[in-house]
């Protein structure tokens, strides 16, 4: 597709594009916010890059294990799952987890969750990968569900 062309106004796939992506924040969220949480309840004293970098890559877990289940459940057999879930956009998964945690670095200091942080982050995260999985998605035709 040539990109003079790319269309950016396609009420369908903006639709289809903001599932894809929430149901990657809701599985990134998982494993990032549990290992944030840990760390800031046990005070396990790591550095705020060690405890953000555990974080993305139990996000980036949780996302994958997350997916793999939804797959399955349309019928996807196990190793088929599996495949698409890792093959999916890491891009777009990596993206969401680095700007999670930057904005919690930056509006909180460290690596902290607080009442107010949590639905920032999520806003942030959704809306960091959500254009990238509409061209992905428009481009090639590959969804994750």
């Amino acid at each position: 597709m040539n990109t003079s062309t790319f269309d950016w106004s396609c009420n369908h796939t903006w639709k289809t594009s903001a599932k894809n992506t929430m149901w990657c924040v809701i599985g990134c969220s998982i494993g990032d916010f549990g290992t944030i949480l840990l760390f800031q309840i046990t005070q396990i004293p790591w550095t705020v890059v060690a405890i953000m970098t555990l974080a993305i890559i139990n996000g980036l877990i949780t996302s994958i294990i997350l997916e793999t289940i939804i797959l399955m459940r349309q019928n996807f057999n196990f190793i088929s799952a599996f495949k698409t879930a890792c093959g999916m956009s890491f891009i777009s998964m990596i993206s969401m987890e680095i700007a999670m945690n930057l904005t919690d670095y930056l509006l909180t200091g460290g690596a902290m969750l607080t009442w107010w942080i949590v639905p920032i982050m999520l806003i942030v995260g959704f809306l960091t990968p959500w254009p990238y999985n509409y061209w992905r998605l428009k481009k090639f035709g590959i969804a994750c569900h």
